[in-house]
């Protein structure tokens, strides 16, 4: 999930009060956005302000919320009944079959245009030059765009110098007072490109030639709006850390591709992300107002009644980060984009406007993956005052279940092509069992992430994912 680095544009010298959050939001921008469709209400320029006071309202209300449950008589049972919700749901989620698509397009091919955002990216952006500008697909029906977005390395020189050698590459320069980070970069060159869909990866993607034959019949749906194939771990052997990654990537697309066949809110992944360019534009471009631009065109996408079509092949492959500091850079740019996503747009979650089975969906997820580990401080504190076990232990059991689960099967699936024996389950399982270790971090990262957002003022600092390019 690439981020987008700008100005800091969202600080604040005094924590307001909740009526005043609700007085700005609920006045004049309510009024605007029952005027205006669903697709303007998307760019509402209030709609990304006064993030910090919406996280810090969340946060009390979590914690506030945590501490009545131990409090209150009834407590327990209301836990049990959403443990029950956010079980049965899994259940549905997990024994769902997946979909089946089309293998070739009736009818001609369309034009696809590949664009990758590169900054300081010279250790691999030849070879992902040579990789998409060679891709078994017809030449006239597809173009490369790379923008070089102001690299203080060789990365236009290097890009210049491969303008010379493939004619279906195009190259463009980012002036030095460009904004918007990544998605700036998108949105500057999206009127250049001609493609009917817009395949986005990242600097170090690996991908197979055949990549594009597999996934443009999945368009033949009008209604599908983006694709987003499974992202692998190029580097997985390298240590304990690429090979939870691995791991967490199977999980990921398997929760993804199951969401899908449920008719829920699967999530796009940035590197692999197809999109067409009707959908694109009805949602209004890449948000430029978000660090982690997929997510955000996630809700945009789904608020605006496309579809999201997630798979287990094709694959894209990445590099994945080789140590706990990089990786926790790296996610606390994803968890703050994430619940960001939340902050923006809840007002039209709240109306439903995704529809009663994609808000069902979205709720449990966002229960399991960022309230709940909020939730567990107080939980755990009270449980110690209280001498009593804690509250959450029945819904926090089938969030881990589920991950298990999900885990298990994802890796299981990706080497369905090689002959399995009780060996091969064995080592899986114990791939599991490691993943599940170095998955714990997400509780230590979203807790603080969303803790912090809650009192400081976001500086928006971007710190670069080093690539580099030595990868299989």
């Amino acid at each position: 999930m690439p981020a987008n680095s700008w100005s800091d544009n969202d600080s604040y010298s005094e924590f307001d009060a909740l009526d005043s959050l609700l007085s700005e939001l609920s006045v004049e921008d309510e009024e605007l956005v029952e005027e205006t469709s669903i697709s303007n209400s998307l760019s509402l320029p209030s709609r990304f302000q006064n993030r910090r006071r919406k996280a810090a309202i969340v946060l009390t209300l979590v914690w506030s919320s945590t501490i009545a449950l131990h409090l209150i008589s009834w407590g327990y049972l209301f836990v049990l009944g959403l443990t029950t919700i956010i079980g049965l749901h899994a259940l549905v989620v997990v024994s769902t079959r997946l979909k089946h698509y089309p293998e070739a397009v009736e009818g001609d091919l369309p034009f696809v245009s590949l664009m990758v955002s590169a900054k300081n990216e010279e250790a691999v952006i030849g070879n992902l030059v040579e990789n998409l500008c060679n891709l078994e697909y017809p030449v006239g029906c597809y173009e490369v765009w790379i923008v070089d977005d102001n690299s203080s390395d060789n990365t236009g020189q290097v890009l210049t110098q491969l303008a010379q050698e493939y004619d279906n590459l195009r190259v463009f320069h980012r002036a030095s007072d460009a904004t918007g980070g990544k998605s700036g970069a998108l949105n500057q060159v999206l009127p250049m490109t001609k493609g009917e869909i817009l395949a986005v990866f990242d600097a170090d993607a690996q991908i197979h030639p055949n990549l594009l034959m597999q996934v443009v019949p999945m368009f033949q749906r009008q209604q599908v709006g983006a694709v987003q194939v499974r992202k692998a771990i190029a580097n997985q052997s390298e240590n304990f850390w690429t090979k939870g990654q691995n791991a967490e990537m199977a999980l990921d697309t398997f929760l993804q591709s199951h969401r899908n066949a449920i008719a829920g809110v699967p999530e796009l992944r940035g590197n692999g992300q197809f999109v067409r360019r009707k959908a694109l534009s009805s949602c209004g471009g890449w948000n430029e107002e978000t660090i982690t631009d997929d997510l955000d065109l996630t809700f945009r996408l789904h608020l605006d009644k496309w579809d999201i079509e997630c798979v287990f092949d094709p694959s894209v492959k990445e590099e994945g980060v080789t140590n706990a500091i990089a990786l926790w850079h790296q996610r606390n740019r994803w968890v703050e984009g994430g619940f960001q996503r939340y902050l923006d747009y809840w007002d039209l979650l709240l109306k439903n406007r995704l529809g009663s089975r994609k808000t069902l969906d979205m709720f449990v997820f966002m229960l399991s993956q960022y309230i709940m580990p909020m939730a567990l401080i107080p939980d755990f504190l009270m449980a110690i005052i209280r001498q009593r076990p804690p509250m959450l232990t029945p819904v926090t059991s089938i969030a881990m279940s589920m991950s298990v689960t999900g885990m298990f099967v994802g890796l299981a699936r990706i080497r369905k092509d090689k002959k399995f024996r009780v060996s091969s389950y064995f080592l899986i399982l114990l791939q599991t069992i490691r993943g599940t270790i170095y998955m714990l971090h997400w509780l230590v990262v979203i807790s603080s992430v969303t803790a912090r957002m809650s009192v400081r003022p976001k500086r928006l600092k971007w710190v670069k994912t080093i690539h580099q390019g030595n990868t299989e």
